[in-house]
């Protein structure tokens, strides 16, 4: 697997984390380490583009949903109880962490396993940056 950083400028930074390969048990931890990394270096708002995947695993979405949690804010309407109503009532979405340009197997995935229910998915760079 193949990840590169990059930066755009919304109204907000977003950093962009470019994959490209498979997301596994063997790639998962390398993934999430370079989000770390990004979080560590400041980022706060990241838009991960998955056009470069062809396969997400289980690994794969356990490394998503620690890198939707590592960038929850403090703030109420992310606080655990709002969080928790927000997905049962279907209303929401993550503020900090979006998709980009998902293929349909990947899609699919991500709709089988719920994370389509909290996180945007965009086909659009422009417009996922502006999103933030």
């Amino acid at each position: 697997m193949e990840i590169t950083v990059t930066q755009e400028q919304g109204r907000v930074p977003v950093t962009v984390l470019h994959v490209k390969g498979d997301v596994n048990a063997s790639t998962a931890d390398q993934f999430l380490e370079e989000a770390q990394r990004a979080y560590d270096d400041g980022a706060r708002d990241m838009l991960i583009d998955l056009s470069g995947v062809s396969l997400l695993s289980s690994a794969g979405l356990r490394a998503l949903h620690s890198i939707f949690n590592m960038l929850r804010s403090d703030s109420p309407e992310e606080s655990d109880g709002a969080v928790r109503k927000g997905l049962t009532d279907g209303t929401f979405k993550s503020p900090h962490l979006k998709l980009l340009n998902p293929d349909k197997n990947v899609t699919q995935v991500l709709s089988m396993a719920g994370f389509d229910m909290f996180l945007e998915i965009y086909n659009n760079l422009k417009k996922a940056v502006a999103s933030f």
